[in-house]
Formats: structure tokens, sequence, C-alpha cells
């Protein structure tokens, strides 16, 4: 059959508003689509896990991570206060939050299931400036094998590491770069008081064998038997012992430092919509489902599950943690470091 000059022109009208409406279909998705721009301290594994389970709620929505250890992304941060860059800070200590906020960087939002959160985890102001997803806490790494070969006992307090024994066999975090070293440091402070603290860390520093710029590189130094003792944090540690490590997580009987992760979004922000998306998100079942794969510490402690090899006595464990004074006292605290134990810590880069 002969096809009509008519049945061609009606074709041809059909493919023009077909086109026509394809691309206005396009054009809106382009509209409401958004890339977020988010900086964080979480490891690196736990990144993709988290995008790839927001994405299948929210296909629109892309993230583009500037990931480093918390005190080099919350320098950033500071860094960039006059012109900030970023949509979210998010996943770093509620102590960098705190600091960013103080300088009116974060703006207040009260996330979807704000309720089911526990209080320690979210800011107590209403609407929260910044709430917390999950919390991590120090732990000493001890290689058995390395540790028999040195005739090094197994410690069981933060004192036992200033004794003679261990000199020379310890590595921990510089705290102007880790989180995990702030937390400790803050923590042997707020438990011991400043006097006593600052002694404490004089003694213990002549053990050190280095300060390095990750939190859990010491952990990873124990493991390869680089260094027999490594004072880290205890996600790394139960990750290590899961892939047949040689340790043991030790957590001291004075207590340890710990500090939520937490987030919160940029004033700065022009996508504030996604961002507030992507915060419901955050402390959803979903999200708290990839969290507890790495940690049992959730901010929704009703979703929380145990996670193999994590130390089970690290809740009890946890100190009262005054986030408001680390953060107060967060530059002086690193600055009187600096000048006394800095000459330890490895090169950066």
């Amino acid at each position: 059959m002969k096809t009509s000059f008519f049945s061609l022109k009606i074709h041809k009208v059909l493919s023009v508003a077909a086109a026509a409406l394809l691309g206005t279909v396009l054009a809106v998705d382009r509209a409401f689509a958004a890339e977020l721009l988010v900086y964080t301290a979480l490891e690196a594994e736990e990144l993709k896990p988290l995008q790839d389970a927001f994405r299948k709620e929210h296909p629109d929505i892309t993230i583009k991570w500037v990931r480093d250890s918390t005190g080099i992304i919350t320098a950033k941060i500071l860094a960039e206060k006059d012109n900030p860059k970023a949509d979210l800070f998010y996943g770093t200590s509620a102590t960098s939050l705190l600091v960013a906020d103080s300088l009116g960087l974060l703006t207040p939002y009260a996330p979807k299931g704000l309720d089911k959160l526990d209080p320690r985890f979210r800011d107590p102001r209403n609407p929260p400036h910044w709430v917390g997803v999950d919390a991590y806490a120090a732990v000493i790494c001890y290689n058995t094998i390395e540790a028999k070969k040195y005739n090094l006992p197994q410690p069981t307090s933060w004192k036992d590491l200033t004794k003679p024994v261990y000199k020379g066999y310890l590595v921990m975090p510089n705290p102007n770069s880790s989180g995990t070293g702030f937390l400790t440091v803050s923590a042997w402070l707020q438990m011991m008081g400043e006097k006593e603290a600052w002694k404490y860390m004089n003694q213990l520093h002549q053990n050190m064998a280095v300060y390095t710029h990750s939190g859990s590189k010491p952990c990873r130094l124990a493991a390869a038997g680089e260094h027999p003792i490594g004072i880290s944090f205890a996600f790394r540690g139960a990750k290590l012992k899961q892939k047949g490590a040689p340790l043991a997580l030790i957590t001291p009987k004075e207590g340890v430092g710990w500090e939520v992760e937490a987030s919160g979004i940029m004033k700065a922000s022009k996508n504030k919509e996604a961002a507030m998306k992507f915060m419901d998100w955050s402390i959803s079942p979903a999200a708290m489902k990839v969290f507890n794969q790495y940690l049992p510490l959730l901010a929704r402690p009703d979703l929380a599950k145990p996670v193999k090899h994590f130390p089970e006595d690290t809740q009890e464990k946890m100190i009262k943690n005054d986030f408001a004074w680390a953060a107060d006292n967060r530059k002086r605290i690193l600055g009187e470091w600096q000048k006394r134990y800095n000459v330890k810590s490895e090169p950066k880069g």
C-alpha cells in the first residue's frame, strides 16, 4: 500500500510534537535536578554505599564529595568562611559543627524523624543547627603477635601507656589533623583536668614513636606490625579484625573519648531544598542500615544491631562529653598540643 502525502504530513507533525514534549520533560527534569557539594570526614568506604542508597530514593540529586580527616576538612570550612562553597558539612565531629556554627555558617533545620534520635546525637536547640547520624569512639589497637615478640604487656588503662616498657612502640593521631586525635586529647583533659592531662601527655610523648595525620592510621600500622600499639578508633579496629588482623581492641578502664558524626546545612547553600532532603534521608532507616554496617553506635538506637568485633563495652566506657566546652577550647587546645608535641608528627602529604 502506498503511503499518502497526508499520512506522511501527520507522521511528521506527530514526530515534531513528540520531540518537543520530550524536550520539555527533560528541561523540567533538569530544572528539578540538583548537585550537592558535601564536605565530609566519613571513612572513604562509607561514601559509595551512602550515595547509592540515597540516590535510590532521590535519583534527581547527585552528590559531589570532598573528603578528608576531620581536622583538615574543618580547616577547609573555616578557611572558606567568607566565601563558603559547600552545601552540607556532613559526617564530621559535632565539635567541628559547633565551631562552624559559632561563625554563623550553619542554618537551622529539623529533619523528619528528629524525635526518634538519642538526645545526645542532636543539637538541643529547636530547630537544631546540627544533627548526628552515629558516634565513633577511641580504642587502643594492640597487635598480640608483635607485642609478644617485644614483651609488651597488654595495657588496660591510659595510664599504662606511660610505662617505660612501651617507649618507641606507640603511635597516635595528631589532633590538629584528626578528629580521633582531638576527641582523645579532649577526653583526657575532661577526665583528668587540665593540669594532670598535660602532665600525662608529656609522659606519653616520651613513649610515642610518631603522630599520624589520620585517625585510622595508628590502627592500620598496628595491624601491619609496623608499630605494635596504636591509639585509634573502634570502627577501624573492628574492620581490620574482620580481615584477620591479630589485634586486641582495648577500651581503657578510665573511659574513652567519643564524638558524634554530625551534619548541618551551610547557610550559604544555593541548594537548600535538596540539602534538606539529604538531611531527612540521613536519619532515615535506610541511612541507618548503611551506617550500621560499620558502627553499632547509631543516632537511632531502635535500629542499631551489634557489629562483629566492635568492643562490646564501648557504650559504658564513653565519657560524659562536653561538646560545647571542646568547641570553645578547640583552638587553644590544638595550639598548646602543637607547641608541645608536633616535633614527632609525620610529614604531611
